[in-house]
C-alpha cells in the first residue's frame, strides 16, 4: 500500500470546490448489458463494454473465450476473485495491464487504416512495468490530500488511451483516439481502441472498447 499526501499549495482550494470532483469520482450506475456486446466473426472484430468505475476492481478480458472476469483489489495489491488463465488485457478504472504482453501505440485512428497498411506495425512494443503510485484504490481521503495506491503491474503504453488532466478543475479527459496493437505472449496480435469512457448518463468509468482479434494480414 502506498499513501500519497498532496502538497499543501493547492489544498486550501479544495474545501471551497464543492462538487468539482463529480464526474471524476462518480458513483456507478446500473446498465443493462456488459461484456462482449457485439461480435463479428467474419472480421474477427467486436465491441466490449465494461464497468470500470470502481477503484477496487480489475476487469480481465479474454479475447479467445470472449469472457469478462473481475477481481476485488485490496490496498496491498492482492486480488480476490477469478483471474482467467487465458486473459489478454485487464482494466482498472482507466489503467491497463497485459498478460505478459507488449503494446505499441500506432499512428492510425481507425481499424480500416491499420488494415490498409498491410502489416503488423513495427517499432518499440512496451511491456508492463511495476508501479506503487498509479493504481488508485482509495479516494476517500482526497479532500485531506491523501490518495491510497495499490502496488501492481500496469502497461504505460496502452494506458495512454485516456489522459486525465487534474491540473485544473474539473479534470479534463482526452482520449488519444489511437489504435493500439497488443502482442500477446503466444505471438498472436490484437488491435484495440477505446471509443468511449462514459455511459449514456455521462458517468465516467464505463469503457467501450473496439477490438480485432486475432489481428492477421
Amino acid at each position: 500500500m502506498t499513501l500519497i499526501v498532496l502538497a499543501g499549495t493547492a489544498l486550501w482550494l479544495l474545501p471551497s470546490c464543492n462538487g468539482i470532483f463529480q464526474g471524476l469520482y462518480d458513483a456507478p450506475q446500473a446498465v443493462s448489458e456488459f461484456g462482449f456486446v457485439s461480435i463479428d466473426e467474419s472480421t474477427f472484430s467486436g465491441t466490449i463494454y465494461i464497468d470500470a468505475s470502481s477503484y477496487t476492481k480489475w476487469t480481465y478480458i479474454d479475447l479467445n473465450a470472449k469472457t469478462i472476469d473481475t477481481t476485488l483489489l485490496s490496498n496491498d495489491g492482492t486480488e480476490e476473485g477469478l483471474v482467467p488463465d487465458g486473459w489478454h488485457f485487464a482494466v482498472h478504472r482507466y489503467d491497463t495491464k497485459t498478460n505478459e504482453g507488449t503494446v505499441i501505440g500506432t499512428d492510425f485512428t481507425s481499424f480500416d487504416e491499420l488494415l490498409a497498411s498491410g502489416s503488423i506495425p513495427s517499432g518499440e512494443y512496451v511491456g508492463d512495468v511495476w508501479t506503487e503510485d498509479r493504481i488508485t484504490v482509495d479516494m476517500s481521503g482526497m479532500m485531506e490530500g491523501i490518495i491510497v495506491y495499490a502496488p501492481s503491474y500496469y502497461n504505460p503504453e496502452l494506458s495512454l488511451w485516456l489522459n486525465v488532466d487534474t491540473s485544473s478543475m474539473p479534470p479534463i479527459y482526452t482520449m488519444s483516439g489511437k489504435v493500439y496493437v497488443l502482442r500477446n505472449s503466444d505471438g498472436s496480435y490484437a488491435a484495440i481502441k477505446l471509443t468511449n469512457y462514459m455511459n449514456d448518463s455521462n458517468v465516467k468509468g464505463f469503457m467501450t472498447i473496439d477490438y480485432i482479434y486475432p489481428l492477421e494480414f
